[in-house]
């Protein structure tokens, strides 16, 4: 091989070099045959297949938003609600009856409550606030001891509440401006059962979502305050899987309902969730009797047929 030779041909063997060495590198970058077929989880299935669905479902839920308007637009034009004066207003639903009760959520426990519970109980009080302003017999809300990390969070992420008509918000402690024979404080803890709500008294419900960190302190806080308390009768019409202990929410949505049906199962199992398993009390009852029905009857012919086995046991020849 000449000189001028050698030059070209080893500059075309590097050239080779480079491009075997970038293939081998592609190579090994590319996914092997186990990276690329992973096991999908089953919840990672579920997650797919949710996500299909809801991509599937979307022009129908677009379709029925439209319908959804469209029907509302046309009751809109057949009963146009109209005010003496002749202007298209709301009308003023004219069988609501506001009740003279005054129901108080404490929200003393602040300092207590990590931001997440913070933004929990600042979503139970939205839900408050909602239903007493639907409801047919709307009590006196009030919110009391507001401040600190609940008030600093409704004004970053609920900027209207200073707009909220037909409740109460004061700094203060309820015991400020109410008197003190007035207040009655709801605690599962307490031993005595609420039978019957005073229309003229002023209840109390702790503000508090401590995931059963802080047991009995709304108990111990009312006997502190020389204050009455009461449970409401839970017990009396309801058997729970879970304990006796409900949201903020749920007790203020219990007691409008109970306003308004005067009756405390029809308000206890319109309201309590169904993860709370919740029968009636009777029902329990008789599910408890069958069970032992059933297990004295079963373990009776378990006992028959060890019985038996014994017997032939002793009756056969060896």
């Amino acid at each position: 091989m000449s000189s001028e030779m050698l030059p070209a041909f080893s500059e075309t063997c590097n050239v080779e070099r480079q491009q075997d060495l970038s293939e081998d590198g592609e190579e090994n970058q590319k996914p092997g045959l186990s990276e690329r077929f992973q096991p999908i989880s089953k919840r990672q299935m579920k997650k797919l297949m949710k996500q299909k669905q809801w991509e599937e479902q979307r022009e129908l839920r677009k379709q029925k938003r439209k319908e959804k308007r469209k029907r509302k637009q046309l009751e809109r034009q057949c009963q146009p609600e109209l005010n003496s004066d002749g202007s298209d207003r709301k009308r003023i639903r004219r069988d609501v009856v506001h009740s003279p009760l005054r129901l108080i959520i404490d929200c003393s426990f602040d300092s207590l409550m990590i931001l997440k519970d913070i933004k929990k109980l600042h979503k139970q009080i939205q839900r408050c606030y909602a239903e007493n302003r639907r409801a047919l017999h709307p009590v006196q809300f009030y919110l009391t001891s507001h401040g600190g990390q609940l008030k600093k969070n409704m004004d970053e992420n609920d900027k209207g509440w200073v707009n909220w008509k037909d409740i109460h918000i004061k700094p203060e402690h309820y015991s400020e401006f109410i008197q003190k024979e007035d207040l009655i404080y709801l605690t599962s803890d307490s031993p005595n059962i609420l039978k019957e709500l005073d229309e003229s008294k002023a209840y109390v419900i702790g503000g508090l979502v401590d995931h059963n960190h802080h047991k009995g302190l709304t108990y111990k806080q009312a006997s502190d305050h020389g204050i009455d308390h009461a449970q409401l009768p839970l017990g009396n019409f309801v058997k729970m899987n879970s304990r006796k202990v409900l949201a903020v929410n749920h007790v203020f949505e219990i007691i409008l309902e109970y306003l308004e049906t005067r009756d405390w199962q029809e308000a206890f199992f319109t309201i309590l969730p169904q993860r709370k398993g919740a029968v009636p009390t009777d029902q329990a009852c008789e599910s408890c009797s069958c069970d032992k029905k059933f297990a004295r009857v079963e373990g009776g012919l378990n006992s028959d047929s060890s019985e038996e086995e014994n017997r032939h046991e002793l009756d056969s020849p060896q």
